[in-house]
């Protein structure tokens, strides 16, 4: 059995990139920003940050788009893809991405919004009913353990 799968709980280090395909599909673009804490061998508090780029397709690329904004709180699930291609000098380039096949924003901050004024979106599309089930809040700024996550 092979299993590629990505689960991510950050904030957005600027606001998504959209843009479309030649033939036409839309595609948005974006950087999560997550933090490690730990204590080291002195009980110092040490801590590190990861950046992960992250691709959106079609639907869910275009609400990403309008209602994520820089320093909003997302949660994304996906698969990491690695891809290759040559720049503009002919240099051979390598890339590791998430492709997200689901992005959750996170609790509201103070002033209702997801970022800077956005505000969350209805269930349209797809959706065969509205939702009407209020979601948990998820406070990361506590540490976290391997036996707090619910799955």
């Amino acid at each position: 059995m092979n299993l590629n799968k990505v689960l991510l709980i950050g904030r957005l280090t600027a606001d998504p990139q959209l843009r479309s395909t030649p033939g036409g599909q839309s595609v948005a673009s974006f950087s999560v920003a997550t933090n490690r804490t730990w204590m080291n061998k002195s009980n110092q508090k040490q801590e590190e940050v990861q950046f992960h780029n992250v691709v959106a397709w079609g639907r869910q690329a275009e609400v990403v788009s309008q209602y994520m904004k820089k320093g909003g709180m997302v949660m994304v699930e996906g698969r990491l893809q690695t891809r290759s291609w040559k720049d503009k000098q002919d240099q051979n380039r390598t890339t590791t991405e998430i492709i997200a096949e689901r992005v959750q924003m996170g609790p509201r901050a103070a002033g209702g919004d997801f970022g800077k004024g956005a505000q969350m979106p209805s269930p349209k599309g797809n959706y065969s009913q509205e939702v009407k089930e209020e979601l948990p809040e998820i406070n990361i700024e506590e540490e976290m353990r391997s036996e707090d996550i619910p799955f």
